[in-house]
């Protein structure tokens, strides 16, 4: 195993104190090499994936996020389920005040999809 490959399977999210709690402002991370792999026919899917969040206690540092993403590489996910389940592993990670997660993927087969999940369409406010 290659040590990019062992860095990706061991990652997990790093998180930082917050260095302003009593502020609220918003941080974007725009990840344009996100892939998975089609359940059905095993294709590659690509797809930009952006998260917003307005941190709480934490902020995530950056490069746990890369790795972590790098893990749906070589995963059957569809499109739906990965982002879904990026939110609820940020979500209940980062426990932040706000988190919306974007998943923009290329089109395949004549086909676009984004799929896009927030804290405040699901109602949810603090754990």
């Amino acid at each position: 195993m290659k040590y990019g490959e062992k860095a990706i399977k061991e990652s997990k999210f790093e998180l930082w104190d917050n260095p302003y709690k009593n502020r609220n402002y918003k941080v974007d991370i725009t990840f344009p090499e996100f892939t998975c792999l089609c359940p059905r026919s095993g294709y590659p899917d690509f797809a930009t994936v952006k998260i917003t969040y307005i941190p709480r206690r934490y902020i995530v540092e950056l490069k746990s996020v890369k790795l972590y993403l790098n893990k749906y590489r070589n995963q059957h996910i569809s499109h739906e389920s990965a982002i879904n389940k990026i939110f609820s592993d940020i979500y209940k990670t980062l426990k932040p005040k706000f988190l919306e997660v974007t998943g923009d993927f290329n089109p395949r087969g004549n086909v676009k999809t984004t799929i896009r999940i927030d804290s405040e369409t699901l109602k949810i406010h603090s754990l």
